[in-house]
């Protein structure tokens, strides 16, 4: 916050983002075609991911934010495991300006859950049978932009 003349206001409250809770929504591991998918495999398998990001008000200054990550492991056209996850956090968001809560909600929000959200993951497929899968760090900013390109050009008229 500014006061006329662009200078910060000296009684203005810090910008606050508190965690109040983080939790499983959702968690789902298939191990189709085991026993004979834990064996030695010829080559690496292939790992495709997925991350999405959902916000929700629940409360005055309160969000939950959800990051959705659904990925699978496949050798020669052989499922050998598919994961999904929904991890979520409700957060308390005070004294940000309204320009800036979307994005801190979209971009920061996230970043606080994924290493809980990695851990667990890499925990369920090492439970599966198989090394951990340690999933590569997220940019998170990018996908921001991304997802707003992508909304921009299904609001744009025909």
């Amino acid at each position: 916050m500014t006061n006329g003349n662009g200078a910060p206001l000296e009684n203005a409250a810090p910008p606050q983002l508190n965690v109040l809770a983080q939790y499983i929504k959702d968690l789902s591991f298939e191990n189709p075609n085991s026993p004979a998918s834990l064996g030695p495999q010829e080559k690496q398998p292939s790992i495709n991911i997925q991350i999405n990001v959902t916000a929700n008000n629940v409360g005055e200054n309160d969000y939950e934010v959800a990051l959705a990550i659904e990925g699978k492991g496949e050798n020669g056209g052989t499922l050998l495991f598919a994961f999904e996850l929904i991890y979520a956090g409700v957060f308390r968001v005070q004294n940000v300006a309204q320009e800036n809560l979307h994005p801190l909600i979209m971009i920061e929000c996230p970043r606080l859950l994924f290493p809980f959200a990695r851990e667990i993951i890499a925990t369920s497929v090492r439970n599966g049978g198989f090394p951990p899968l340690m999933l590569d760090p997220v940019d998170f900013v990018g996908l921001y932009r991304q997802n707003m390109a992508r909304q921009a050009e299904q609001t744009k008229p025909s």
